[in-house]
């Protein structure tokens, strides 16, 4: 990733609501509609996530419902933004915890994912990043380099709200359309037809003589056979949608780890392993041989890139952090001296009680991780590197959110960094077995959902920022989404592990970025990580950085998830293409273009949701016991999902507008 500048110097901005205002901001209405659509979005999320191994922002939806409902109670634009705010805590809270908090259920150390020590995993880490986040609020919001493309987009669409459109007729109606697909091709639901075709195709075989430089054989000729595995994308308006928020190029940086792993790396291995054909003769498929070859060799591959694109952002980052590390000390000597003159703007929660919080927050922390791991002195280690390495890393995550914006937030790439140093830790310190891989995915899941929060919470106060909201204000209605979120938000994770066939971690809920924490911490933790695949992985990141090539991370997370995952992430992004190739060759001006661009966002965020609560609700109709009826089902059929989505997402914005150059 290329930077052009380290400058912290704070923007010029003329926010939508002025310094001096008296609009109403922090209320009972605008939280308690933002708590409740954080515990919706979240098990939105839970569903996606587990489904996809990614999230995405929920910032837009809740803008929208936000305006919509406090419409309704003369509500103001601040309310809508504390309600926002609120809101998209769900989101991020849950994107933390369904990365790491199967781990413990696909390692065995946890029967079910247990309510009270999730929760309070969930509560430590969204308070620890509210706190983290507070203190690098004014390098990172102020930081003239970074674009916050979701941020203002979003804005953008508030500020269009208060015009009278409110753009929730796109969300919702795009909701319903998301919900009906996944009604129709949920095993749970009606299905009609299936997500995906695949199939594996077997090459011919092949006899290869190696020789020596001198042309003399080296043993015998070897047959090598094997193949690749072929899907299409998966009929999913969720990842479809993602891959239009996220732009063709992210989408297509995504698909491109997918398919250096799936047609590259898969296929070579399964050449050059010559036994695999005994294995055939057993009785096992050739579908069965490539998930197992991409879950144990490929992932770790994957692991091995991403731990370097880690390292390689936060050494880019290292200027800017020093620099924001001094102004927020500075701005305890200046708060102190000009209280009464500092700018409602720019007014935090002061800076000496967010380190005291954060000290009195590592007490629970060394508690927890002492009932995890039984061992006092592993807990102090654990709870020290939770403070500086969550720190670092939520630094690194809202970086990467100004940049990027909030749906491409890396943060599972970015916490296996502290679960391989956490568990080369526990190793050193005699802490092994059940206990030692508790400790360790115990301080994943508190960083990871720092992380969540840290980048959500950036993103959101460049919104606030933009429209002239009070940043403590936003700051204490984050802390209340993380208490409310939290007591909720593993309940539609129980609901989706118990009523998915095949649970968390089968089929339909594959759990990615979990299955991968699960890989890495019990094979460093029992002795028996394969420690040349990471090297190998290590070197494939360097050569990209040296290459200068595009986000090694996202190419990483790419590979590592499902094919045709992947896939229709890239279908998302092909489709916004065309609509941006057509937008640009219309003569529009800059107010149609936004226009445009805020109703497709609008509309791919709503095929998000819609997919994403389907499927938390039919899991729940099935521990109900509630049978749906089955129809036949084309494997044709789900095709037609694609073309239809094309025509809702490039056409839907387009009407209306002037039509001043020919298509």
């Amino acid at each position: 990733m290329e930077t052009n500048s380290t400058s912290t110097a704070p923007r010029v901005t003329k926010p939508y609501v002025p310094e001096q205002t008296s609009l109403r901001e922090l209320t009972f209405k605008s939280i308690f509609l933002g708590v409740v659509m954080a515990c919706v979005l979240g098990a939105a999320n839970a569903y996606l996530g587990l489904r996809a191994g990614m999230t995405v922002s929920a910032t837009f939806p809740a803008a929208v419902v936000a305006m919509a409902v406090l419409r309704i109670f003369k509500g103001s634009v601040l309310e809508e933004n504390i309600a926002r705010t609120t809101a998209s805590v769900g989101e991020a809270l849950v994107a933390g915890a369904i990365f790491t908090l199967p781990a413990f259920l696909l390692s065995g150390v946890w029967n079910e994912l247990n309510y009270w020590e999730s929760t309070l995993l969930m509560l430590v880490g969204g308070v620890v990043g509210v706190l983290f986040i507070i203190i690098l609020r004014k390098p990172l919001v102020h930081d003239s380099t970074l674009p916050y493309p979701e941020s203002v987009a979003c804005a953008e669409i508030v500020k269009s709200g208060q015009k009278g459109e409110t753009g929730a007729k796109y969300v919702f109606s795009a909701m319903g359309l998301g919900a009906l697909i996944e009604l129709f091709k949920n095993a749970r639901g009606i299905q009609i037809f299936s997500e995906t075709i695949s199939g594996f195709h077997e090459f011919a075989k092949s006899r290869i003589q190696l020789f020596t430089t001198d042309r003399t054989p080296l043993g015998d000729a070897q047959t090598y056979s094997g193949g690749i595995f072929l899907s299409s994308p998966a009929a999913s308006p969720a990842l479809v949608g993602i891959g239009y928020i996220i732009g063709p190029r992210l989408a297509a940086i995504a698909f491109s780890g997918g398919v250096f792993g799936w047609w590259l790396l898969i296929p070579a291995v399964m050449f050059f392993n010559g036994g695999l054909d005994k294995i055939i003769e057993e009785g096992k498929d050739w579908d069965t041989i490539t998930g197992a070859v991409w879950y144990y060799q490929v992932r770790p591959i994957a692991v091995g890139a991403m731990l370097v694109g880690v390292i390689h952002t936060l050494l880019q980052l290292r200027k800017p952090l020093m620099q924001g590390m001094s102004r927020a000390v500075r701005d305890v000597h200046t708060f102190k001296e000009n209280r009464a003159s500092i700018s409602r703007l720019d007014f935090d929660i002061p800076f000496h009680w967010v380190v005291i919080s954060l000290i009195v927050m590592l007490i629970p922390v060394i508690i927890v991780y002492y009932y995890f791991s039984g061992n006092f002195v592993s807990a102090i280690v654990a709870g020290l590197v939770l403070s500086l390495l969550g720190f670092l890393l939520a630094a690194v995550a809202g970086y990467l959110v100004g940049v990027m914006g909030g749906s491409n937030n890396p943060i599972s790439g970015l916490t296996l960094t502290s679960l391989v140093i956490t568990a080369v830790l526990m190793v050193a310190l005699g802490v092994s077995g059940a206990h030692g891989v508790m400790a360790v995915l115990g301080v994943a899941t508190v960083v990871c959902c720092a992380l969540g929060i840290a980048g959500d919470m950036l993103q959101d106060l460049k919104i606030g920022q933009i429209l002239g909201g009070t940043p403590w204000k936003m700051q204490v209605s984050e802390m209340i989404g993380v208490v409310g979120a939290s007591f909720v938000l593993v309940w539609p994770m129980t609901i989706l592990h118990q009523g998915t066939p095949g649970g968390i971690g089968g089929p339909t809920l594959p759990a990615p970025q979990a299955g991968l924490m699960t890989v890495i911490s019990t094979g460093i933790v029992g002795g028996e990580m394969a420690w040349p695949l990471i090297l190998m992985g290590v070197m494939f990141s360097v050569v990209l950085i040296m290459l200068r090539s595009p986000s090694p991370t996202l190419i990483a997370v790419g590979m590592y998830l499902p094919l045709e995952t992947t896939f229709a992430i890239f279908v998302g992004g092909a489709i916004k293409h065309i609509l941006d190739t057509i937008v640009k060759r219309r003569a529009l001006g800059e107010e149609e273009r936004i226009n445009i661009e805020n109703k497709g966002i609008l509309l791919a965020s709503g095929l998000v949701a819609g997919e994403a609560l389907t499927g938390v609700i039919l899991a729940g109709l099935y521990l109900a016991a509630v049978q749906l009826p089955h129809l036949s089902e084309s494997p044709l059929l789900g095709l037609l999902v694609f073309p239809l989505l094309a025509v809702i997402l490039i056409f839907v914005p387009l009407k209306n507008m002037s039509k001043r150059a020919e298509i």
